[in-house]
């Protein structure tokens, strides 16, 4: 088994690795880079896992995940060029990092993925977009996504969709707990206490996302499903409407894009 190498343990770090150890990833095979020296000893508490800087991570690793803000990005692989060597696999979870910008910071011939994950990771529901970069070939694929798949679903897109899919899915929870919030705050305001209108609209939630993905049903054929004629549901959908929360849904996404781009320009 290859070793893999994950630097930057904050949540999202920890989640893939955490993944990884729960799919039979034995731990020999996975270190982890790490400055903050009491970080690291937690992580190998907790996991059993090897934690050592970010050179020596690099240098051992056949694959070497990078889990550090965009920001820090420049720096990391400033540190680890010297170590990094034609043949590896680098994976980059970072928003916004393009392929190129990581191949022009690391030597000639270094395989390349860019990675789009969300937070529903923590629980193992995670939504992963995957892309090739120049010098990536099938195996460096399937290596990227076995590792994806130990905390959700992925899916490969071509490199110019990723702007959209972090206004989809690497923002989209933020969406759904803005609409959950709404709900909760509308039942309270509605008369019921606060502690049944959570359980009412998480279990809701819930219920509603395993619908969609057991039955494979379109969202409007459901949507429909629960919307009888001149009743209750459709009064509400009529004041949804009115409001223009899909044009607000547009418009919001839209604007996500535009700031993905935005930042992915200014590195």
């Amino acid at each position: 088994m290859s070793v893999v190498a994950i630097i930057g343990a904050g949540v999202m770090g920890e989640t893939l690795l955490s993944g990884l150890v729960r799919a039979g990833r034995s731990v020999g095979d996975l270190l982890v880079g790490e400055k903050r020296r009491e970080r690291g000893v937690e992580l190998e508490e907790r996991y059993g896992v090897k934690v050592v800087d970010n050179v020596e991570a690099a240098r051992r690793a056949d694959t070497l995940v990078l889990v550090v803000k965009p920001q820090d990005m420049e720096d990391l692989l400033a540190e680890i060029r010297s170590s990094v060597r034609p043949g590896q696999l680098v994976v980059s979870l970072a928003a916004g990092i393009t392929t190129a910008f990581l191949e022009a910071h690391l030597p000639e011939g270094v395989a390349v993925v860019r990675v789009m994950p969300n937070t529903p990771a923590l629980v193992d529901e995670g939504m992963s977009a995957i892309s090739r970069g120049s010098h990536c070939d099938e195996n460096h694929l399937v290596e990227a996504e076995s590792l994806m798949d130990s905390v959700g679903k992925v899916s490969r897109i071509p490199e110019r969709q990723q702007d959209a899919v972090t206004a989809v899915s690497g923002s989209g929870p933020a969406y759904i707990f803005f609409v959950v919030e709404s709900m909760i705050e509308a039942g309270v305001h509605l008369g019921l206490p606060r502690s049944t209108a959570y359980e009412l609209v998480v279990q809701t939630l819930v219920g509603s996302a395993k619908l969609l993905r057991e039955t494979g049903e379109h969202p409007t054929v459901l949507r429909e499903q629960v919307t009888s004629p001149a009743g209750t549901t459709a009064a509400a959908m009529r004041e949804l409407e009115d409001h223009k929360v899909r044009a607000a849904f547009l418009a919001a996404l839209e604007a996500a894009r535009d700031r993905s781009r935005e930042l992915a320009e200014g590195l």
